[in-house]
């Protein structure tokens, strides 16, 4: 028998998201309870870039914590706290002294301004202190929940703290208060006095710091091309908060501060994902070209030169992510270096946003600046997309700590049988292969455009991979007959129904009739839940809706069915779809997360989070264009989607001017606090 009395060792548990508060501008972004302070659950705190600087932030009245209340959103990087300070002075029924906290990100900084409000007819005074602990814990380590406080210096001069720890560094200051050190924590006191029905402010901030960050904030300007009015209110409100939360995740590269591009999302991923950033782009073109253009020459920068295992780079490739060092999961079993190429889609999807791009209105001249890109990535799937030589294009990881899986669904997990078994790779995903017949059909407009050599040779290969594509793919099961999700290593089609074959429709891979015919199983009961599409069927032994990519709705990837089914003019699968993300938005207050579970809607009356999904997520923010583009396209087309049950006829017939809008005009109604949430490997 065991006499061992040592506690156990903390779990590697990933942090729970769907119930924090978080004010974002991208680098940095700002984690909290609804009070406002940090600590007691394990993802709050201030991170810049890929670092935590501080793990726990308190604030206190007298050595009490004030009795909050409130906390609502201003933005995207705003949030007001509202609290009672009744220790101050209690007269049992109203409450007549109260604390506000606003807190503001920048993408360098976090500020807040603390206002003490009194209704007492004498004078009152109290001591707020603050208290900031650092850490400079990597976001790596806070993801797998091994984050533990690195070795750092402090001092303190005047009313400021000033941390370090390596090349990152934060100042802690205010004008008006003083600053200790006390076990390795800094303090802020204030000694406030508060005159009779008035008011006190006092401000604090902190400046963060780290100068191997390979991201930035970025120069340029964000406005959007919006229709004027929209009938259905969700729309408007839904796209109020998704602009805001868009611009906020807006980064650029140091050394071309102009482009930017849109990070992938919150709080792993404030970097640039080339098949997030694409997507996202992609799905927000209807009203913002700019992003467009300035995330393809982001990318085109970063394309691949040459061989590498370990990165997985090749000549004309696309990346995955860049971070500034290298991202250990080691209870993920995940080692990626800093500049990371293993996905199997970005390069097509590059093709592909450049063609819709230019379509849409991108200068002649800076499409043909891009033209040697779209060469090399054409070539890339031309010559080394297909790893094992079968005609698709494929994707197996060689090095035993990158991604398993290299598309979308890239869980250890997401590839399975209808029984439930994973399949073996090298694996080729049947969504790539229709982003490569569109991609290369588009190089080929675009070489025809630009009197560029090569159109015929593209066209054949493209018209040779549909035929393989239509003799190899097709399954049968109980549900009914569909492309399989990917072959395996054998060749054999993985026969689970998911929502990766609504990523054909649209692309030309497939005929009308079995575009059709695949939208009329996705809006099916056993994928759709009433609140979007869900990434597996009901009917596989594998589904289970909190699973990550086995059973869970994502917002972008039902906003690319829609899109697809628009494109096919299958508007009436497109406004079904499009409906359940407009019940989710309302029942996430319009702040849809990476995705949440896939229970039905007729099960619960609002969504039920995802507990550790990302959010704000820059591709399920561009959702929001998609299903307003879509809807209104659609009533252009004559069809129209069927009104929402909890959405009375005044409140849909609502009027929002947003044309040219700034993002914090956009962004000037205040949203309640979500239950969102988010997680992804990379």
């Amino acid at each position: 028998m065991s006499t061992d009395s040592r506690p156990p060792k903390p779990a590697r548990i990933q942090p729970l998201l769907h119930d924090a508060i978080i004010a974002v501008r991208a680098p940095s972004q700002a984690w909290s309870q609804h009070d406002g302070d940090m600590g007691s659950t394990p993802i709050t705190g201030i991170f810049h870039g890929d670092v935590r600087h501080v793990s726990n932030l308190t604030l206190t009245s007298d050595g009490h914590a004030p009795e909050w209340i409130s906390a609502a959103y201003d933005g995207a990087d705003r949030v007001v706290f509202v609290g009672l300070l009744r220790h101050a002075f209690d007269t049992g029924t109203d409450s007549l002294v109260r604390i506000e906290r606003r807190r503001t990100v920048s993408a360098d900084s976090v500020r807040e301004e603390i206002t003490v409000t009194s209704r007492v007819p004498h004078a009152l005074t109290t001591a707020l202190q603050l208290r900031v602990t650092p850490e400079f814990a990597t976001l790596a380590e806070v993801k797998t929940g091994t984050a533990a406080t690195r070795d750092f210096t402090a001092s303190v001069e005047d009313s400021a703290a000033v941390a370090t720890a390596g090349k990152a560094q934060f100042t802690v200051s205010s004008a008006s208060a003083d600053a200790g050190l006390v076990d390795n924590e800094i303090l802020l006191d204030w000694p406030v006095e508060v005159a009779p029905f008035s008011s006190t402010t006092v401000n604090w901030s902190i400046s963060l710091s780290d100068d191997s960050l390979v991201v930035r904030e970025p120069t340029a300007a964000c406005t959007w091309d919006m229709p004027e009015s929209f009938d259905d209110a969700r729309i408007s409100r839904w796209l109020t908060t998704a602009l805001a939360d868009l611009d906020a995740l807006r980064l650029a590269l140091p050394d071309h501060p102009e482009d930017d591009f849109y990070a992938a999302g919150a709080p792993w991923f404030l970097t640039l994902f080339g098949r997030d950033s694409l997507w996202s782009a992609r799905l927000a073109l209807p009203f913002d070209t700019k992003r467009a253009a300035s995330t393809l020459r982001v990318l085109a920068r970063l394309q691949g030169t040459k061989d590498d295992v370990e990165s997985v780079e090749q000549p004309g490739k696309i990346l995955h992510e860049l971070r500034s060092e290298p991202l250990d999961l080691p209870g993920e079993g995940l080692l990626l270096p800093p500049v990371y190429f293993g996905t199997v889609d970005a390069t097509a999807l590059w093709i592909c946003l450049l063609a819709d791009a230019w379509r849409a209105g991108m200068s002649e001249v800076e499409v043909r600046a891009l033209l040697p890109t779209l060469r090399g990535a054409l070539n890339w799937i031309i010559e080394y997309g297909d790893g094992d030589g079968d005609g698709f294009l494929d994707y197996v990881d060689t090095t035993g700590h990158g991604l398993a899986n290299q598309g979308w669904k890239d869980s250890n997990d997401s590839i399975q049988w209808r029984d439930g078994a994973l399949a073996d790779g090298p694996i080729a995903l049947c969504e790539v292969q229709g982003y490569a017949y569109e991609a290369v059909q588009a190089g080929a407009d675009l070489y025809d455009h630009f009197d560029e050599p090569g159109a015929a040779e593209l066209r054949t290969w493209a018209a040779q991979l549909k035929e393989r594509f239509a003799r190899s793919y097709w399954v049968e099961t109980p549900e009914g007959r569909y492309p399989a999700v990917a072959l395996d290593a054998h060749k054999r089609p993985v026969d689970t129904l998911t929502s990766n074959i609504g990523h054909l429709i649209g692309t030309g891979i497939l005929e009308s009739a079995e575009e059709a015919s695949i939208a009329e199983l996705l809006v099916g009961p056993s994928m759709l839940s009433g609140y979007g599409l869900r990434t597996m069927s009901t009917g596989a032994a594998g589904y289970w809706p909190l699973s990550y990519h086995g059973g869970s709705v994502w917002t972008h990837d039902s906003a690319v069915v829609v899109h697809g089914m628009a494109r096919a003019g299958l508007w009436d699968a497109a406004l079904q779809i499009s409906d359940g993300l407009l019940a989710a938005a309302e029942g996430f207050d319009y702040r849809l997360p990476e995705l949440h579970a896939g229970d039905p809607s007729a099960e619960s009356s609002r969504p039920v989070p995802y507990p550790s999904a990302c959010r704000p997520q820059a591709w399920a923010a561009a959702a929001a264009v998609t299903v307003a583009d879509v809807v209104t396209r659609a009533q252009e087309n004559g069809v129209t989607s069927a009104p929402s049950p909890d959405t009375d006829k005044k409140q849909r017939t609502r009027k929002r001017a947003a044309r040219k809008q700034t993002p914090s005009q956009s962004a000037a109604a205040s949203a309640s606090v979500s239950e969102s949430g988010g997680s992804d490997v990379g």
